[in-house]
């Protein structure tokens, strides 16, 4: 599962704004915000969605529980 941590670095690491990445996924803006203060708040299908769109955009999140977690794929 993703955590707030993840998304809101994985956003900043894309330079997307909340609403970016709302449209990205598929969900709403206040989606987004729950997200990122406390993933476990938003549904599991929300978190997917998000997941999803990081993953389009070439990022990939793996365990890590020293490191956050997530990696930039080369295209």
């Amino acid at each position: 599962m993703l955590e707030a941590s993840q998304i809101r670095a994985a956003r900043a690491l894309l330079g997307w704004r909340q609403e970016e990445l709302a449209e990205a996924a598929g969900v709403s803006r206040r989606t987004v915000v729950t997200a990122e203060l406390d993933a476990s708040e938003a549904s599991a299908d929300s978190r997917q969605r998000l997941a999803e769109a990081f993953e389009r955009a070439g990022l990939e999140f793996t365990a890590s529980p020293d490191r956050l977690g997530l990696s930039w794929r080369r295209r």
